[in-house]
């Protein structure tokens, strides 16, 4: 299937008619509103849903908002005809109620080099899990040595901690180094101080669309149609403060300054034909996290730095969201199974997802062991972890037979720690 925008048609644009991703974007003077991408175009869903192009079945216009919750909460018979809706719309030899109008066009489709892009979502609660096996073993090796590098509970439960909703913030948006507590191995008492082990982890994000009720559990396959899309998220982590806090009730303060997700959500839909197994189980689960088909997705994903001057970024890994020992599915049912209220906009991140080669960690604590290895960049500077200036962005796609579906870039640059005076 092709589209009569020319530019989703080229074989590596991460946004083809088999994508169709939303967003929430804006032009100079103009307020924010939803948005689709498709080549380099951004579509207004706004403006066709106004001209009655785009139909919700809902009670009152859901696309001229700042964030898609109205339209997620809708449900996924909503979700399905709006994007049979748009791909009649935008394919080749399709309904030419758009295609055939120049005006309507020149309202409805933005160049996406005039749009600013904003979180595309309110979000309501984050919960980040601990769900990668290789990541989990390689951090527990480094801090416990290989013998405990697992605790007793993770081939079991998908771990995870609740994080803060207010500091979830789109690509683009700058990262202020965090000051806390550290406290060095030697030392008798903490220090205060800026972070100086400040890291990124390689992470999927699953946005909730439809919420369950306080009280009632959901099994796996209720989960897995409650999540409306997904998008790459960077859980930036202060691993020296974390070091010094979490025990014994996980991260905290070293977690909570900023976590950044890409500004597009793509949709389970567009993924249904990347699904494939999570790995083979070491210890049998429970039954209420048994997966009943396929619950993960094949998709590459990368991380790059840039320091600040350098001409170019360098890659520093490339994994596969595939190497999840957990899917979200598996990691929401497991977050309802004790009553808790899953709302319209909650994001649950995957956790850091690593594979078996060092060229597939995905987070520098990782790749750099501790701190012990540093790594060489293209510019010739060398790092152990993120300094002031450095610009991380992570991308990710699956690939199709012809086209990919991406994600678009998650990036986020690095400023000083505030100068602050207790």
């Amino acid at each position: 299937m092709t589209s009569w925008i020319e530019s989703a048609n080229a074989p590596h644009c991460y946004f083809p008619i088999q994508n169709l991703p939303y967003g929430v974007f804006a032009t100079s003077g103009e307020e924010p509103r939803c948005g689709v991408a498709i080549g380099d175009m951004v579509v207004d869903m706004a403006v066709l849903e106004a001209a009655g192009l785009l139909k919700t079945g809902a009670a009152a216009t859901v696309f001229d908002k700042p964030a898609l919750n109205d339209f997620m909460e809708l449900g996924a018979a909503a979700w399905d005809s709006v994007r049979d809706q748009l791909t009649s719309l935008f394919k080749q030899g399709g309904d030419t109620a758009l295609s055939g109008d120049p005006s309507l066009q020149s309202k409805a489709l933005v160049p996406m080099s005039a749009a600013q892009m904003f979180l595309p979502f309110k979000v309501s609660e984050y919960t980040d899990f601990y769900a990668g096996k290789q990541h989990a073993m390689n951090i527990g090796t480094i801090l416990r040595g290989a013998e405990n590098a697992l605790p007793p509970n993770w081939l079991h439960i998908p771990i995870g901690y609740n994080g803060r909703a207010s500091t979830v913030v789109v690509s683009g948006t700058d990262v202020v180094r965090p000051l806390g507590q550290t406290k060095a191995p030697t030392a008798q008492v903490p220090s205060f101080k800026a972070c100086a082990r400040l890291d990124i982890e390689l992470e999927m994000g699953a946005v909730v669309g439809t919420p369950s009720k306080m009280g009632q559990p959901i099994t796996v396959q209720e989960a897995d149609d409650m999540i409306f899309g997904y998008v790459l998220l960077n859980d930036w982590s202060a691993r020296d403060i974390q070091g010094w806090e979490y025990q014994p009730l996980g991260p905290f303060q070293a977690k909570a300054f900023a976590t950044s997700i890409s500004p597009w959500v793509v949709t389970k839909a567009a993924l249904e034909s990347f699904r494939t197994s999570t790995p083979e189980r070491e210890k049998e689960l429970l039954p209420y996290l048994n997966e009943p088909g396929p619950m993960i997705y094949d998709i590459e994903l990368q991380a790059y730095m840039q320091p600040e001057g350098a001409d170019k970024a360098t890659l520093l890994c490339h994994t596969n969201y595939n190497r999840m020992y957990y899917s979200a599915a598996q990691q929401l049912a497991h977050h309802a199974i004790g009553g808790c209220k899953m709302n319209t906009g909650d994001l649950l991140g995957s956790g850091t997802i690593s594979g078996v080669r060092k060229s597939e960690f995905g987070s520098l604590m990782e790749l750099t062991w501790g701190g012990k290895e540093p790594i060489t960049l293209d510019s010739g500077e060398s790092r152990t972890f993120i300094e002031d200036g450095d610009a991380l962005t992570l991308t990710g796609w699956a690939q199709g037979d012809g086209f990919r579906i991406g994600f678009g870039e998650c990036t986020g640059k690095v400023l000083p720690a505030p100068d602050f005076k207790a």
